[in-house]
């Protein structure tokens, strides 16, 4: 596989994941995905991206930074959503708030093998009244 071909199948990733196209997401990550050192595989990460999108409605992938250095991407990702109750142990409970996300991907072949992932949780508390 050549660096080219990454950004293209993350890109087409990340648009699965905002069309929330569950069926198609055995195409970019592997069986046995593992997430922060943790395997979950395929069926344990989709069960985190669809109660994501349950706790977050407007859930949006917005890519604002992607590095490819096969067999490994890495990328920044922005969100402004509105989480209906807590997240990350914070009550938002539906204020807009905006943060990123830090995220490196091993791929094994055409499909993500390992996630690691820091969301920047202190923009997120900067944004919420002191709890």
């Amino acid at each position: 596989m050549t660096d080219t071909d990454l950004p293209g199948i993350y890109r087409n990733y990340i648009a699965c994941l905002n069309m929330q196209d569950w069926p198609k997401l055995g195409q970019f990550v592997d069986d046995d995905v593992h997430y922060n050192g943790q395997r979950i595989g395929l069926s344990g990460y989709r069960e985190m991206l669809e109660r994501d999108f349950r706790e977050i409605p407007d859930l949006y992938f917005d890519i604002q930074l992607l590095v490819s250095d096969s067999p490994y991407i890495a990328s920044r990702l922005a969100f402004a959503c509105t989480p209906s109750g807590k997240f990350l142990g914070l009550a938002v409970n539906g204020k807009k708030v905006s943060f990123t996300e830090n995220v490196f991907y091993k791929f094994r072949g055409n499909k993500i093998e390992q996630v690691w992932s820091v969301i920047d949780k202190a923009a997120i508390e900067a944004q919420l009244p002191a709890q």
